[in-house]
């Protein structure tokens, strides 16, 4: 797999059913190792051994119903009383992050409607704040920490 714009952390992997496989830390189970999948560990791993978030508030693919179509969004993380505030959305690295990406993660986060979101495809990340009120957004230089949230 490709080297990304993480830290490196030692994953489990294996393959079965000439298939490789990673062990997701969060959903205790092993998942077909993608390109989306190695991003998507990467960013859990980050974000709970760098910047403090709880793996227990961390969703992965948590399902969502927009416009009567069932679709899954990559990463929900929800505050200590449960209430989700930050919604993240994975593409492989090879895929450039596009508005269309964007909007994505816009239309999930009309159903979520959490104060941060984070776009990243392994090599970009990019995170902004919802200020609701305003109806606007700003983009941030880094991603906050768990307790900056």
């Amino acid at each position: 797999m490709q080297k990304l714009n993480f830290p490196e952390y030692e994953f489990s992997i294996r393959n079965v059913a000439k298939k490789t496989q990673i062990f997701d830390q969060t959903r205790k189970r092993y998942y077909v190792l993608t390109p989306e999948e190695w991003v998507r560990q990467h960013l859990v791993e980050y974000l709970v051994h760098e910047l403090g978030f709880p793996r227990s508030l961390l969703e992965i693919e948590k399902s969502l119903t927009l416009n009567k179509m069932h679709k899954r969004a990559d990463l929900l993380v929800r505050d200590k009383s449960g209430n989700p505030i930050l919604l993240a959305e994975c593409k492989a690295p090879d895929v450039k992050v596009t508005q269309k990406t964007f909007d994505q993660a816009g239309r999930y986060n009309m159903v979520f409607r959490v104060p941060y979101l984070l776009i990243t495809n392994g090599v970009q990340h990019f995170c902004a704040q919802i200020d609701f009120n305003r109806n606007s957004y700003k983009f941030l230089r880094e991603i906050p920490s768990y307790e900056e949230l």
